[in-house]
């Protein structure tokens, strides 16, 4: 497996931690989203991914080589084709939790955090980006932790990582990035500190990236 992405994207950080937890060895390539303009968007990545974003995870299956392109649906794939350890519940009403809780970050929240995003309020909108970037960081991260109240033990939903740690701690490393106060969310940065304990979350880590420019 070959996973095209860039240190500090939290989307492609959640594939990180989901390969390390699964033991699946892959090959590392870095795509610069900012250097030269950006690598997304060169014609040999465009090919890969015509959106145009980070991750794309490519792969032999029965013989071919595919591209998987969105998080969550790269999620999906390796929880399917990999099942142990699971990072879904095992009943149905806790899955859908964890989907839920994932996708309050994923649809919610990170959008609205997007380099495409922001450079565009920036430059065209002529806005402070950084801190409306914050407002809807800071908005969804209040919905994400009243609805974890109802789910959580020692992650968000449960005893056991899921899809929603995945998504949980790369979005609190955004929120410092964009200044957001943390001190409302105890919740969350407990759950935090769960997952930093873990092997997987601790090399999955942006700063730890071969591509990670020093702070």
């Amino acid at each position: 497996m070959r996973l095209h992405n860039y240190w500090r994207s939290s989307c492609s950080w959640r594939v990180r931690i989901a390969l390390h937890l699964k033991g699946l060895a892959y090959e590392y390539v870095p795509v610069h989203l900012v250097k030269d303009g950006g690598a997304q968007h060169s014609e040999s990545y465009r090919a890969l991914n015509p959106l145009r974003t980070v991750p794309t995870l490519e792969f032999e299956h029965e013989g071919r080589v595919h591209h998987l392109s969105q998080s969550l649906a790269i999620l999906e794939y390796l929880e399917e084709r990999y099942p142990s350890p699971a990072l879904l519940p095992a009943d149905a009403l806790g899955r859908a939790h964890a989907r839920m809780l994932a996708e309050v970050v994923n649809s919610g929240i990170q959008p609205l955090q997007n380099l495409m995003v922001t450079q565009r309020v920036k430059a065209e909108l002529h806005g402070d980006d950084r801190a409306w970037t914050a407002h809807w960081i800071d908005r969804g991260l209040g919905a994400l932790q009243a609805l974890a109240e109802r789910t959580a033990g020692r992650y968000l939903v449960g005893d056991a990582v899921s899809f929603a740690d995945i998504c949980l701690v790369p979005q609190l490393y955004s929120a410092r990035r964009f200044g957001v106060d943390l001190g409302p969310y105890g919740l969350l940065t407990r759950v935090e500190a769960a997952c930093a304990g873990l092997a997987a979350f601790q090399a999955a880590h942006a700063d730890r990236q071969p591509d990670a420019v020093p702070a």
